[in-house]
């Protein structure tokens, strides 16, 4: 579908237009103003079904961009053979009712995610780019160390 890990957010509201979506909602953290969190619904052009798009990003370029829905069959094994023959091969991990699977390249990771519903399959494709997050986890402002009380045993509480 296009989206990337790592992509600007004018980037990635472009790509939302063109497949068909309204635009690119996003809303600032109140606790880190340089964090978003973005969504948008968009067309699978080739099966004609409302895709969900949330992503996470610092600085206006997405960390983590997922894309998310019902899919059929075929669908699913579209974006599986996609994927594998962009990054290769890999072994299908489960875990309950879920499954998995990962490539990890350069300082992003892919994952293929999906699970079988009564009628249907719901499947999200996660991009994650680890340089952005890295860099934001060490630029995190850590709280001051709380002062012990001093040894001195004349302070008293006020």
């Amino acid at each position: 579908m296009g989206f990337r890990a790592g992509a600007h957010l004018t980037e990635v509201s472009g790509r939302v237009t063109r497949l068909g979506g309204a635009r690119l909602k996003c809303d600032r953290a109140k606790s880190d103003r340089r964090l978003s969190e973005c969504r948008a619904v968009v067309s699978d052009s080739a099966a004609g079904t409302p895709l969900h798009v949330w992503l996470s990003a610092v600085d206006s370029v997405s960390a983590v961009t997922t894309v998310s829905g019902d899919v059929s069959s075929e669908q699913l094994a579209e974006w599986r053979a996609e994927l594998e023959r962009r990054y290769g091969t890999t072994g299908a991990k489960v875990q309950g009712s879920q499954w998995m699977m990962q490539w990890i390249r350069a300082g992003r990771m892919v994952r293929l995610t999906w699970r079988v519903r009564a009628t249907s399959k719901i499947a999200s494709v996660s991009l994650i780019d680890g340089w952005i997050l890295d860099g934001w986890g060490k630029t995190v402002e850590r709280l001051p160390a709380v002062l012990s009380p001093p040894s001195d045993s004349t302070a008293s509480a006020p």
